[in-house]
């Protein structure tokens, strides 16, 4: 059987990692875009749906670890 503790690395890492690359390829179009103000502002609300969704779904695992 797997070990609880293993899982919660493995989960910290899955994690991590999807942050970072919203991080990289959310916000780095955001700040050296040269499109109009519109789509930098729609690149930064969609942005800002996926970091929600990222912790909800990271608050539900913690959960359902613990």
């Amino acid at each position: 059987m797997i070990n609880n503790r293993l899982i919660k690395i493995i989960g910290y890492i899955v994690f991590v990692t999807l942050f970072l690359y919203v991080t990289f390829f959310g916000v780095g179009p955001v700040l050296f875009a040269d499109g109009t103000i519109q789509e930098r502002l729609l690149t930064v609300g969609i942005i800002i749906i996926v970091y929600i969704v990222l912790v909800a779904v990271f608050r539900w695992f913690l959960r359902k670890i613990n």
